[in-house]
């Protein structure tokens, strides 16, 4: 059992919670559950649903930990699986309802103005994920996926099920969209 500083290595506790021990999936967890429920308040923008996005996910995960193969990193596996409930929970409440004024109004939560150049950075930032939700539904998930999440064209094709030239066209405009209302912003 390699450890590091009182860290299991994933693959160990991977078996352990492949034999049902609970205390190997509570570990996993409080190492993943951060950057997985960011990934899905990405997509869902709403933060209890974020949330329920993330557990869901951990439950699938866990369910189905002996369909993981390592021909990617957990996280990797993990995070697939966070996109694809995210984007289908997402699919599902806009099904139901229509774009409320939350959506229109969504505020970042930290809004602190640094007086340094990393402030200034991170205030283009925030400007740039401000306006990337105002982009249509498809431009700011492809954008969401490909510019934060690292995924390249056909595996954002897969995901949102679209021809590989679509995703590239999509990805295209969904950057000018965003071009535009980060010059008019």
């Amino acid at each position: 059992m390699s450890q590091t500083k009182g860290h299991t290595d994933i693959d160990v506790l991977l078996q352990l919670c492949l034999n049902g021990k609970q205390t190997a999936q509570l570990e996993v967890y409080n190492r993943y559950y951060k950057a997985m429920y960011n990934t899905a308040l990405r997509i869902v923008k709403n933060s209890a649903e974020a949330e329920d996005v993330m557990q869901e996910s951990f439950l699938n995960a866990f369910t189905k930990l002996q369909t993981f193969k390592g021909d990617v990193t957990f996280g990797s596996w993990l995070k697939r699986i966070v996109i694809n409930n995210s984007i289908y929970h997402y699919r599902k409440q806009q099904k139901s309802k229509e774009v409320g004024l939350d959506d229109i109004l969504y505020k970042v939560e930290d809004n602190d103005v640094v007086a340094s150049d990393h402030g200034a950075t991170e205030l283009k930032a925030q400007k740039v994920m401000e306006t990337m939700k105002k982009l249509k539904d498809n431009y700011r998930i492809s954008l969401t996926l490909h510019l934060i999440e690292g995924y390249d064209y056909e595996e954002i094709s897969n995901i949102m099920d679209m021809s590989y030239a679509n995703c590239r066209t999509t990805i295209s405009r969904a950057k000018e969209s965003l071009r535009q209302k980060m010059i008019t912003a």
